[in-house]
């Protein structure tokens, strides 16, 4: 691919058709991140420009990038960053990549934050998607993230702090453990609770293809068939919720009535079940009586 003198535009149509040889389902788009990351420009850039000549070593570097990329690493990871909700968030690999489909959850909490101000509770935040994208919204409001593994921590507050949003802070919790009271002291209790916890189950095979097989499995799997980690917040987020506050959990496809389920169980009010774009059900919810 790389060579003593090429078009910007040759490279991405040779490093197009390497990558939909390997199965990527988006190659051109996967081919213009990588290109843009390392010239850093955007696409419109490429498109306006696409005639000018690569420099031999950034060729190279491109030809490296997307040596990954046949290799299944995920576009976020090669080039550290996903936009999500309009926001350019760092990515790690400690962290899973945000999708679109959790879009679907930011959407339905803003529906359900009407009152000036109130607070989030974001469970298991990784990059701070969600915090962030509902806290870029809801200036006025508290929003805590928290998430078992200090990297990730480490990694929503540097997002934080990138995007100039004030209005989020981030800790290290498993689940609301580190949120418990003391003897004698009363719960702190947030408006609403939202979560896009792990869900899927150790024999899922989408765990062996795509972009799954590299990130963490500790943030993909749960046991009961994915359900494990879904019906313990469930249960556990009632000590924690405000009088009528909402939880809204993220989860599979094929989840939703055993979601629902499980809130209807726990004495939840008005359950109900979201859609995402493709029409799958993702999201579930209920409110406290």
């Amino acid at each position: 691919m790389p060579g003593a003198s090429q078009r910007l535009d040759a490279l991405l149509v040779a490093a197009a058709a390497r990558l939909a040889e390997a199965g990527s389902p988006t190659p051109r788009l996967d081919a213009e991140v990588l290109l843009c990351h390392l010239l850093e420009v955007d696409r419109t850039w490429l498109y306006t420009w696409g005639d000018r000549e690569a420099d031999p070593a950034m060729a190279e570097r491109f030809a490296a990038l997307v040596a990954r990329r046949e290799a299944g690493e995920p576009v976020a990871y090669l080039t550290g960053e996903r936009e999500f909700w309009g926001l350019r968030l760092a990515t790690e690999p400690s962290t899973l990549i945000p999708r679109p489909d959790t879009e679907t959850l930011v959407e339905a909490a803003l529906e359900r934050a009407k009152a000036a101000s109130g607070s989030l509770l974001d469970l298991g935040t990784g990059t701070g998607a969600i915090a962030l994208a509902f806290a870029s919204e809801r200036p006025a409001w508290r929003v805590l993230g928290v998430d078992i593994r200090p990297e990730a921590v480490a990694l929503a507050r540097r997002n934080a702090v990138r995007l100039a949003i004030v209005n989020a802070e981030f800790r290290q919790s498993d689940w609301l453990s580190a949120l418990a009271p003391a003897e004698g002291e009363a719960a702190e209790r947030f408006d609403l609770i939202v979560s896009n916890p792990p869900y899927l189950a150790d024999d899922d095979p989408h765990l062996a293809r795509g972009d799954l097989r590299f990130e963490p499995v500790s943030a993909l799997v749960a046991g009961e068939a994915g359900l494990a980690d879904l019906r313990h917040l469930v249960a556990v987020a009632r000590g924690y919720l405000a009088p009528g506050g909402w939880l809204l959990l993220e989860h599979g496809a094929e989840q939703g009535r055993a979601v629902r389920d499980a809130l209807q169980a726990a004495d939840y009010r008005e359950v109900a079940t979201r859609r995402d774009l493709a029409g799958h059900e993702r999201v579930s919810l209920g409110r406290l009586a």
